[in-house]
């Protein structure tokens, strides 16, 4: 079996954003424990751990079909933000972003009759669109509690109940 060489390299393109992506939420944890946020840090080292998932379903799906996986450095996140406000309104362009990368793989897969592909993009597509929905909903919040004050202390609480669940181990 051939694996389509155009559907390979946009796959490998979107497995090292996916990385990227991860080192991001990293990145991100790191900088909310130095700011006393252990909630809002576990949460993003939550999505690190999604992240990370997404990159080795589609690392695994492009194995199966008989291409090859090329992983490339990973490049330089940003380390500093100011503030939760200014972190989510990053993960939700961020996000944005993803969507959009995502959609291209489907365009190629589509272009190249890649049906298998298509239908295997569906799951991240689903899934893009609850990413949006999660950050969004967060960033409304914050928002309407502004930057300081006991509505942030309870965010960053309920934040920290967030519990890593594998989204490509159900789906």
């Amino acid at each position: 079996m051939r694996f389509n060489e155009k559907v390979q390299e946009v796959l490998n393109n979107q497995i090292n954003a996916e990385l990227w992506s991860a080192y991001l939420y990293l990145s991100m944890s790191a900088y909310f424990e130095s700011e006393g946020f252990a909630g809002f840090a576990s949460w993003m080292r939550i999505q690190y751990q999604e992240e990370t998932a997404h990159a080795m379903k589609m690392f695994n799906f492009v194995n199966e079909r008989g291409g090859r996986v090329e992983l490339k450095p990973i490049a330089e996140v940003p380390t500093t933000w100011n503030g939760p406000l200014d972190v989510f309104e990053e993960t939700f362009k961020h996000e944005c972003l993803v969507t959009d990368l995502i959609n291209n793989c489907v365009n190629v897969a589509i272009d190249e009759r890649d049906h298998a592909t298509v239908n295997f993009l569906q799951w991240y597509i689903d899934e893009q669109v609850e990413e949006e929905a999660n950050v969004s909903a967060i960033l409304d919040e914050l928002k309407i509690v502004g930057t300081e004050g006991h509505a942030l202390f309870m965010i960053n609480r309920e934040l920290g109940a967030r519990v890593f669940v594998d989204p490509t181990a159900t789906k």
